[in-house]
C-alpha cells in the first residue's frame, strides 16, 4: 500500500509551497507533473488488480452459492426418494458450501470495499494532475515573475539612492558653475575687446598729432628755405 501512502502526500501537497522551497521553481512544476503521472500510471495499475481480485472474489462467491443452493436441490431429491441417509449427506457438503458462502461474500466485501477506495484515490490523483497541467503555465510565469522581482530588488539593494541624488545634485551645480564661468569669460574678453579699440583710438590720434607736428614744424622749415632762396636770388 506505499503507492496510495504516496498518492496520498501528492494530493495534500501545497504546489506553491514547493515552488517556493525548489532552486528552479520552472523544473519543479515540471517535476511535479511527470511524478503525478507517474503516480497516475501506477495507482491506475494497482486499481486494475484491485478489480481482477473483485472479479475473481465475485465468480468465487457465486460458485459457493450455486453449490449450495445444488446440495440444497440434492437433499431435497434423496428425501423425496426416501433416502434420508443420502440427503443428510448433501446436506453436509450444502453447509460446507455456506461456509464457503459467508467467506467469500466477506473477502469480496472487503475487496470490493478497497476497490472503491482505490478508485476515489485514482480519480482524486487524475484531478490533482489535469489541475497542475492547467495551472502549469500560470505557476511557471508567476515564478519567472518572482524571480525578476527578487533580482531587481537585489541589485537596487546595494544603491543609496538619497546618495545618488546628492551626487546628482553636486553635479549639477558643477555645470552651474562653469556654465556662469563660461559666461564671465566671454563677458570679460567682450571688455578687452572694448578697451583694445579705446587704446587704439587714443593711439591713432596721437600719431595723427604727431603726424601735424612734423608736416607743421617741415611746412615751417619749407617756407623758410624758399624765403632764403628768393633774398638770395635778389
Amino acid at each position: 500500500m506505499g503507492i496510495f501512502s504516496r498518492i496520498g502526500d501528492v494530493l495534500k501537497a501545497n504546489i506553491n509551497d514547493m515552488i517556493d522551497r525548489a532552486e528552479d521553481p520552472e523544473k519543479m512544476v515540471k517535476q511535479i507533473i511527470l511524478d503525478l503521472q507517474k503516480d497516475v500510471r501506477a495507482s491506475t495499475e494497482a486499481l486494475g488488480k484491485a478489480m481482477a481480485s473483485q472479479r475473481i472474489a465475485e465468480r468465487q462467491y457465486e460458485q459457493a452459492v450455486r453449490n449450495s443452493a445444488n446440495w440444497e436441490a440434492k437433499a431435497k431429491a434423496a428425501l423425496a426418494a426416501g433416502n434420508a441417509d443420502m440427503a443428510k449427506k448433501a446436506l453436509s457438503y450444502k453447509v460446507k458450501a455456506d461456509a464457503d458462502v459467508e467467506s467469500t461474500s466477506q473477502m469480496l466485501e472487503t475487496i470490493t470495499t478497497q476497490t472503491e477506495a482505490i478508485r476515489d484515490q485514482v480519480e482524486a490523483l487524475k484531478a490533482k494532475l489535469d489541475e497542475a497541467k492547467s495551472r502549469q503555465s500560470m505557476l511557471i510565469a508567476r515564478a519567472q515573475m518572482a524571480k525578476t522581482q527578487k533580482n531587481l530588488a537585489s541589485s537596487m539593494s546595494g544603491v543609496d539612492a538619497s546618495a545618488a541624488l546628492d551626487k546628482f545634485s553636486r553635479m549639477e551645480e558643477k555645470i552651474e558653475r562653469q556654465e556662469a564661468e563660461a559666461a564671465a569669460f566671454a563677458e570679460i574678453a567682450g571688455g578687452s575687446a572694448d578697451m583694445q579699440s579705446f587704446e587704439q583710438m587714443e593711439n591713432d590720434a596721437k600719431v595723427d598729432a604727431e603726424l601735424q607736428r612734423l608736416m607743421a614744424e617741415m611746412g615751417a622749415q619749407t617756407d623758410a628755405d624758399i624765403a632764403l632762396e628768393e633774398g638770395g636770388v635778389l
